[in-house]
């Protein structure tokens, strides 16, 4: 006798949040009496398990006006997962244990594909209800060369917009869009919030924005000038794909079926500069802070976490380490991530005591058994993230004339990773468009001498001032050779001891 055939789970929904486990939080809020008041480009993960849970928490304390139009300015990944589930979705919060938290976010009222209808993003853009548009592109996503300060002229979408009035396909070209409306239209003001990891990125934004509207229609860029706020913020929380054995174990836990839930840690933290014309959402209730100056906690994220997380995603690569947990499992790993913070908290002006229990919190959330963050994706665009992770800091401490010998070491890793083979002789995906882009990369083979040589002429990565100083250039050929002689592992061994 054949076993009878299982019952198919219904997909989330707003008609299948009152069903769900009483363990599961969902919203408590009249959906459809909600606004939108923010405007999000870059629907992913991070975005799912960040900005949008504040908003979240927003709309359930009473608030109605905070509701977010989401965008995509590439695939319909997200919308075709979530349109169908009312944009609902799961967010799993996990510390470890057995059993995540689950909660079901509805501040997303819409996801738009943009090259899909680009009229419908520009419009929501140019809403006057839209009080606030944040961001979550990644560090190419700007268009903006950050070693020049001027807008990145081999963009191919920067060329695009900057050439046809036909329709947007940069996150440039649609604020453009979005903001010549909100003028023509008489739309009172609205703050840009960037969210992704660039050296004060909204003063980054400002400029990439300011310098394409003034290419574009000079009289519009004056108006930005006056009616546009851009707020720098630092994020932080780890975010990890999502993978099948996610969406099958929370589907289970909630008898209906997500089609892309997010997971995260519990640990979070949203800085932002308190630049809000028309007021801001109470994001302070859930955690998010207010400043004046987000540069000296974005620096601390950007050199502590970060910093961490590219040495951690160049040395699994080479080492064979595909998780963050596996990794700084090694004590060799964690033994060589304390030298590398001690050298790159030296360079912040923040708080010591700040600094002091934020770095030691780093190595218990990195460890999370139950975030096994992928070091390949860690890695991606790794050419966009060295100079602000480890070329800062490193020339901060040459400045001072203090030895930068554990980020010097990091620096090399990045250079063999980039060689897409690892230790043992096994190809990887390098996955970095900026490298691959550039003319300049060394021949395959090449020993350390000429490999640092090339690099050292890699303007992007190592302006100009770097490729200057000799005892950097000697200190950075001679981590490389003992990597390429070593292996990673080795080579870190005859560091911070076997």
């Amino acid at each position: 006798m054949s076993a009878p055939a299982s019952i198919p789970l219904p997909r989330l929904s707003d008609a299948v949040l009152p069903v769900l486990p009483a363990a599961v939080a969902r919203p408590a809020y009249d959906r459809g009496k909600v606004t939108a008041g923010i405007v999000h480009l870059g629907v992913g993960a991070f975005h799912r398990a960040h900005q949008a849970v504040f908003a979240d928490d927003a709309l359930g304390r009473g608030e109605t006006g905070w509701g977010i139009v989401a965008a995509s300015l590439r695939s319909a990944a997200t919308r075709d997962a979530l349109a169908p589930q009312d944009c609902l979705y799961t967010f799993a919060l996990r510390d470890g244990s057995s059993r995540p938290a689950l909660r079901v976010i509805g501040s997303i009222k819409r996801i738009i594909v943009a090259p899909e209808e680009p009229e419908v993003l520009i419009a929501a853009l140019a809403a006057p209800q839209t009080r606030i548009v944040t961001l979550t592109i990644t560090e190419k996503g700007y268009g903006f060369d950050i070693a020049a300060g001027r807008l990145d002229g081999g963009d191919p979408a920067i060329r695009a917009d900057l050439g046809t009035e036909g329709p947007p396909v940069s996150a440039l070209g649609f604020l453009f869009e979005g903001l010549r409306r909100r003028r023509a239209e008489g739309a009172p003001p609205v703050t840009l919030i960037p969210c992704d990891n660039l050296p004060k990125n909204g003063e980054t934004l400002r400029k990439a924005l300011t310098e394409f509207s003034r290419r574009k229609e000079p009289a519009l860029a004056d108006w930005i000038g006056d009616n546009v706020a851009f707020a720098s913020s630092m994020v932080d929380r780890i975010v990890p794909g999502t993978t099948d054995a996610d969406r099958e174990a929370i589907d289970a836990a909630l008898g209906a079926r997500d089609a892309w839930p997010v997971v995260a840690e519990p640990a979070f933290d949203w800085i932002v500069e308190d630049r809000f014309p028309r007021g801001r959402p109470p994001f302070e209730a859930s955690g998010v802070r207010f400043v004046a100056d987000v540069e000296p906690y974005e620096h601390m994220k950007l050199r502590l976490l970060n910093g961490a997380h590219t040495a951690i995603a160049a040395l699994g690569r080479l080492a064979g380490f595909e998780t963050v947990p596996e990794a700084v499992g090694h004590p060799l790993v964690r033994r060589f991530l304390e030298r590398l913070w001690d050298e790159s908290e030296a360079t912040l002006r923040i708080d010591p005591q700040v600094s002091a229990e934020y770095r030691g919190k780093l190595l218990p959330r990195f460890a999370n058994p139950a975030l096994p963050h992928k070091t390949a994706q860690i890695a991606t665009d790794a050419s966009l993230k060295v100079p602000q992770r480890l070329l800062e800091p490193l020339r901060a401490r040459l400045a001072a004339g203090q030895a930068a010998d554990a980020l010097v070491f990091v620096v090399a890793l990045w250079i063999r990773s980039c060689g897409g083979v690892d230790d043992a002789g096994k190809p990887f995906s390098v996955n970095d468009p900026g490298y691959e882009r550039w003319p300049g990369k060394p021949e395959a083979g090449a020993g350390a001498a000429a490999t640092v040589e090339a690099f050292l002429r890699f303007p992007a990565v190592f302006g100009d001032d770097l490729p200057r100083n000799t005892a950097f250039a000697v200190a950075l050929r001679d981590a490389l050779g003992d990597i390429m002689r070593l292996g990673a592992l080795g080579a870190l061994a005859e560091r911070v001891g076997a």
